[in-house]
């Protein structure tokens, strides 16, 4: 389950639907994530629209971009064009030559851009900025203490 903070933030703003949208469990099905998992549930329950904005940068919601944008086919165009393995799911765009990217395997989140980091990351030097994806969430909505 998403941190206290995260729900308590999300209903403040109105983003937190206690049922979750229609085809959204089954589209964290097809990308592998268990519904139960702090990402599953926050991405069941959270929802502005099909981003979230904060930090200057979107966030997807990556069940609706899933049932609604092709995040699917996307996601493998990335995928192949950074030379990432199938574990690693993109938050967002790579806008600006950056991205943040979920890790299934482990829970964690990448932030990714193109030259070093990503040489680093093939050359297996890379390290996850945030061991779990509340930490990142946190990070992104600014909830840090």
């Amino acid at each position: 389950m998403p941190s206290e903070k995260i729900v308590a933030f999300c209903r403040s703003k109105g983003w937190w639907h206690d049922d979750p949208a229609p085809g959204y469990r089954d589209a964290l099905l097809a990308l592998g994530i268990e519904p139960r998992s702090d990402f599953g549930q926050f991405y069941l329950h959270a929802e502005d629209g099909p981003t979230f904005y904060a930090r200057g940068r979107e966030l997807y919601q990556i069940c609706w971009f899933f049932l609604h944008a092709g995040y699917a086919a996307n996601m493998e165009r990335m995928r192949a064009a950074l030379r990432m393995a199938e574990t690693y799911l993109p938050l967002d765009g790579f806008e600006g030559e950056s991205g943040f990217f979920y890790d299934k395997v482990n829970g964690s989140v990448l932030a990714l851009g193109l030259g070093d980091d990503l040489r680093n990351f093939h050359a297996g030097k890379a390290t996850p900025r945030w061991a779990d994806f509340n930490a990142f969430i946190e990070w992104f909505f600014e909830l840090e203490a």
